[in-house]
């Protein structure tokens, strides 16, 4: 919990109470490595903080699969295109490798924005740094090159490192085989 705690205390100062009682919330859960959370066509009802490993967001249309992003330590994540407009999911969200998370229920976290006008600060907050990283994210993929691209993510080393070759192709929208010739090129 420590990390989460670091996590919240990052984004807005929280009496020690009040921060015990959102603590109180939260569940730690051990997962296996490719271990489903959610399926695509259910609706998402849980936010997650990775302790340790990661989370893999993709889709599985048409007898492909394409991954859409992931993520690691210390992120706090939920699949908000379902979660918020109760609809059924497009992705589904699978463990990278065995992965440790916090887990909330999507109403235990509506009750603590009710309760708590401080923890409505952190969701907001919390809110606009996603929506920057996926403007940026955005901006990447309509600016770079996939090589240009693969650089960017190479500032997060856990991409780099956990994701397979496939799955970190298809996040860059090319081939293996064209992801092996970037790695060479770059070395």
């Amino acid at each position: 919990m420590k990390s989460f705690t670091e996590f919240i205390q990052s984004k807005v100062f929280i009496t020690e109470e009040i921060l015990q009682e959102v603590l109180s919330k939260f569940q730690e859960k051990e997962y296996a490595p490719h271990q489903v959370l959610l399926k695509r066509g259910q609706i998402a009802n849980q936010y997650y903080f990775i302790i340790s490993g990661g989370l893999r967001f993709f889709s599985d249309e048409n007898e492909n699969e394409h991954t859409a992003w992931a993520f690691f330590e210390g992120e706090f994540i939920t699949e908000i295109s379902s979660l918020a407009p109760r609809k059924p999911t497009r992705f589904t969200i699978e463990t990278i490798d065995t992965t440790s998370l916090l887990v909330i229920e999507r109403a235990d976290m509506e009750e603590l924005y009710e309760r708590f006008p401080i923890w409505q600060k952190f969701g907001r907050k919390m809110w606009e740094d996603i929506c920057i990283q996926q403007i940026e994210q955005n901006v990447n993929y309509q600016t770079l090159t996939a090589e240009g691209i693969y650089l960017k993510l190479m500032e997060n080393r856990e991409f780099i490192q956990k994701m397979p070759v496939k799955q970190l192709a298809s996040i860059l929208g090319i081939t293996p085989n064209a992801l092996s010739r970037i790695r060479r090129n770059i070395k």
